[in-house]
């Protein structure tokens, strides 16, 4: 028979450390990749960019908005600058080149909220 080791009870994140909250934090500094998000937040990249569609549609009611510093190709300088999603694309339309600076996100006019 095996030994059975009970789970420790895990206590639920409080919304000041939610992974939105840590990325919204991280928008807030200065325009930063899903990439670097990813590092910093413990997160897969693909987990990120949904939050941060999220945080889009979230920030509207604040009045702030989420700033996309779109995608360039560092080939031909083809810059993506109709496209929605907060993915960084595969290639460049135009010289089919896969050398492509991901798009940078932060957020512009956010209310500071003061210390307690």
């Amino acid at each position: 028979m095996k030994s059975v080791r009970k789970k420790k009870p895990v206590a639920p994140r409080t919304a000041q450390n939610t992974a939105r909250h840590a990325i919204m934090t991280l928008l807030g500094e200065g325009p930063v990749s899903a990439k670097d998000i990813s590092v910093a937040v413990h997160l897969p990249e693909k987990e990120v960019c949904s939050h941060l569609e999220h945080i889009r549609r979230s920030l509207h009611a604040t009045g702030a908005v989420l700033e996309v510093t779109p995608p360039e190709c560092r080939s031909c300088g083809f810059v993506f600058a109709k496209r929605d999603r907060m993915t960084s694309p595969g290639k460049c339309p135009v010289c089919r080149n896969e050398a492509i600076n991901d798009p940078l996100f932060s957020i512009r006019g956010l209310p500071e909220h003061e210390p307690d």
